[in-house]
């Protein structure tokens, strides 16, 4: 029976109606509250999310782009010239591209037999039984031949190897740093395209002739869509000194960003640019930036090559964009849901004034109530009324603050 009389509670309570009352509690430090609280809450989405962020907006954030590279200029090594063939790896590229600043060349290495370098773990050597035939060393130059010989001239010995003789350590020629390219210039084009709202936008201004692109250069004032940038432009801008990169090498990142309102003129949408190593500083033990090639050619029938090891500034092209404008749908979704966060005040001041101020659950009384009101004449009505708001029954007479 008790089980059937809850049920029966349950669904008579079910179709009452809860209609709110308002009262007016005249409390200073409560009425502070509450209107601090409403200002901070009415900024934040005003300034914030409105304002700042764009909530009125349709965005994109996952353009499509396309980046083009290529490096322009020539310089004086020595008695030779050096052209883009010469320093610029790959001459044509994509986001990255890379400019040889210094070189250390080892001529005439051939195959065959040698003494491995003494700086290479456990090649130093007394006798043949020092070096185990067939073990190559991961840091080293090539396979063990099992033979104790001559570190060249000197006088010590290390194990022999097969590998291609002399090796770097030994015969690499320094060469000068090529201070000239400092005025290099690497050309980037950069396209990019917001497929959601049909808008296609680039860094080179479609007004400008070819002659224009081919002398000018890189100017966030008067030249911003001049996509030529010189390389010591570049160093500068990531905080770098020129001269330091051409000695050790460095990874420069180009961020071109496109931050696109397209509820304004599309002239607006303009490219910025920013420029930052990547590649950890010159104090660190890896440090730098550098790779190894080799040219080959035939000598008596011989296979020959002059290998390379190149110290360079590489650049990496890193493009960021996003697009936005003006949809009905967020600036609804956001409208309600700033509404909703004020009227959450109501709730915290209720709060404090049940459990901090209500001593003597004065307030508590006021606040809800039951009321049941029964007629001979109709039938039978039970109508209870709870406020989870402001209420409208003045206090300020009857209760003590």
């Amino acid at each position: 029976m008790g089980c059937k009389v809850f049920i029966m509670k349950c669904f008579v309570g079910f179709w009452d109606y809860e209609t709110p009352k308002i009262m007016v509690v005249k409390n200073m430090t409560l009425g502070i509250i509450y209107r601090i609280v409403q200002l901070l809450i009415v900024t934040y989405f005003t300034w914030y999310v409105f304002i700042s962020q764009k909530a009125y907006q349709e965005s994109e954030t996952g353009p499509e782009s396309f980046i083009y590279t290529k490096m322009e200029g020539a310089a004086i090594s020595g008695d030779n010239v050096q052209d883009t063939v010469e320093y610029s790896r790959p001459p044509e590229g994509g986001d990255v591209i890379s400019a040889i600043l210094r070189k250390e060349v080892t001529p005439n290495q051939k195959q065959g037999v040698c003494a491995e370098h003494f700086a290479v773990p456990k090649a130093n050597c007394t006798k043949d039984s020092d070096c185990i035939p067939g073990r190559t060393d991961m840091r080293g130059n090539g396979q063990r031949t099992g033979s104790c010989v001559q570190y060249y001239n000197f006088t010590f010995k290390t194990c022999e190897i097969k590998s291609w003789c002399p090796i770097e350590e030994f015969a690499a020629i320094r060469e000068p740093e090529l201070k000239e390219a400092i005025n290099f210039t690497v050309l980037i084009k950069n396209t990019i395209h917001f497929p959601k709202f049909r808008v296609a936008k680039s860094n080179v201004m479609r007004k400008r002739s070819k002659y224009y692109l081919q002398s000018c250069h890189y100017n966030e004032v008067t030249d911003i869509y001049c996509p030529n940038f010189k390389l010591g432009y570049i160093a500068e801008q990531a905080g770098e000194k020129f001269s330091e990169l051409c000695k050790t090498g460095g990874v420069i990142g180009v961020f071109i960003n496109w931050n696109c309102n397209l509820d304004l003129d599309p002239s607006e949408c303009k490219p910025k640019y920013s420029f930052r190593r990547l590649d950890l500083r010159k104090n660190h033990a890896s440090s730098g930036y550098n790779y190894r090639f080799a040219k080959y050619y035939s000598e008596n029938g011989t296979e020959v090559r002059t290998m390379i090891k190149a110290f360079g500034m590489r650049i990496d092209v890193i493009v960021h964009g996003q697009a936005g404008k003006f949809s009905i749908i967020p600036t609804i979704i956001n409208m309600v849901t700033a509404l909703t966060s004020v009227g959450i005040v109501s709730f915290l001041c209720d709060w404090i004034l049940l459990t901090f101020i209500d001593k003597d659950e004065v307030y508590s009384e006021k606040k809800f109530d039951e009321i049941c009101k029964h007629s001979s004449n109709t039938p039978e009505m039970d109508i209870t009324m709870v406020s989870h708001d402001t209420t409208h029954t003045d206090l300020s007479d009857s209760v003590q603050l």
